[in-house]
């Protein structure tokens, strides 16, 4: 089984939807992913939190697998995120945010880390994620996210990383920012010229986009659902499945690329459908593969 690591945060957030609300619960994108990939592969994690973040969030992380000697403590608070969805489902509202310990993180990547097969850049400065790629040799699959600050802020730096990257995640309107294209179609192409080999734009409830270079284009719809309670880090837990799915099969096809994709929009499904993380304190690798299949027969129709 295929090592992956992700870099990004470890936060604690507090979330309002129209099903209600949750305080300081556990989030980040580095939570997120690493959640969603374990039940694929094996899982580093490389973020840092302060002296307040509870031992019961870090349990919990690592009971899915998940290795954590990345994770450190520093003095001061854990990065807290403050958002509401009660106006939009498909767009957070954020109130606030306080990077705490997170605004001076510079990640010290463990030595054992060093030989993951696959890395997953979460949303952080670029220049950061640049930083860190220069810590490994020899070639690996590198995914990476991000976010319309960055794209505005260090829009230069970001393009700098896209030569150096197999798989860019971004949601459609971060796409159409980052290439200046309002058709999605131009944005995903404008994304594969600057150097990833996959181009995969997020959709939201419309699903997700996927293209690449050898010409495959990919739609998948969002799996679809009674009830979406919490939205946050469903991109995140996307791409954990994505990476997660390819990182086990130990390979890069056309047809592990379709699968992956079905296996991302599965696993965003399951994370909206509770608080947090919660969803995950349940699942079973079959329900994984229930739900996989069911997807699969609804868009081969």
């Amino acid at each position: 089984m295929k090592k992956i690591l992700v870099i990004g945060s470890v936060a604690l957030d507090t979330i309002t939807t129209p099903m209600g609300s949750s305080r300081e619960v556990l989030g980040g994108s580095a939570t997120y992913f690493s959640i969603s990939a374990s039940f694929f592969a094996r899982v580093n994690l490389v973020a840092t939190v302060g002296m307040d973040f509870p031992d019961r969030h870090r349990s919990l992380i690592k009971s899915f697998g998940v290795d954590t000697k990345g994770l450190e403590t520093k003095k001061g608070k854990t990065f807290r995120w403050k958002g509401s969805y009660v106006e939009d489902l498909n767009c957070a509202k954020t109130i606030e945010t306080q990077l705490n310990v997170f605004a001076d993180f510079r990640p010290k990547i463990p030595g054992v880390y060093k030989n993951s097969e696959f890395i997953f850049l979460a949303n952080i400065d670029p220049d950061l994620q640049l930083f860190i790629l220069k810590q490994f040799k020899g070639k690996r699959f590198i995914g990476c996210d991000s976010m319309n600050y960055w794209i505005q802020n260090k829009g230069p730096a970001l393009k700098r990383l896209m030569k150096k990257v197999s798989f860019v995640f971004l949601n459609d309107a971060e796409a159409r920012l980052f290439s200046g294209e309002s058709n999605i179609m131009k944005a995903g192409k404008y994304l594969l010229s600057l150097g990833p080999r996959l181009a995969i734009i997020k959709r939201g409830e419309y699903g997700a986009i996927l293209f690449a270079k050898d010409r495959l284009l990919l739609l998948t719809p969002a799996y679809l659902l009674e009830t979406v309670c919490d939205p946050t880090g469903a991109g995140d837990t996307f791409a954990g499945g994505f990476m997660g799915y390819l990182a086990r099969s130990g390979r890069i096809n056309d047809e592990t690329v379709r699968s992956a994709l079905l296996h991302g929009s599965v696993m965003a499904s399951f994370t909206v459908e509770d608080f947090s993380v919660n969803r995950f304190l349940k699942l079973k690798k079959k329900d994984i593969e229930k739900r996989y299949n069911n997807f699969r027969k609804l868009t081969m129709a």
